[in-house]
C-alpha cells in the first residue's frame, strides 16, 4: 500500500535514511513500540465503543 502512494524508489530511499538516522539496531525497538502503541490504541477504542454503547442503553433505559 505504501508503495503505491509513494512508488518504488522513493520507498526505498525512505527505508535507507531511517536506518542511517535510528542505525539497525534500534529498527526492531522502534517496530516493537509502533506494535504496542497500534494495540493500546485499539484498546481504547474497544473500551470507548464499549463505554459508548453502554451510555446509550443507559439513556434509552431512563426514557422507557
Amino acid at each position: 500500500m505504501l508503495a503505491d502512494i509513494l512508488g518504488p524508489d522513493l520507498l526505498i530511499v525512505l527505508i535507507v535514511v531511517v536506518l542511517v538516522l535510528f542505525g539497525g539496531a534500534a529498527i526492531p525497538k522502534l517496530a516493537r513500540n509502533l506494535g504496542s502503541a497500534k494495540n493500546e490504541f485499539e484498546k481504547g477504542m474497544r473500551e470507548g465503543g464499549a463505554a459508548k454503547s453502554e451510555a446509550a442503553a443507559t439513556a434509552d433505559e431512563d426514557k422507557a
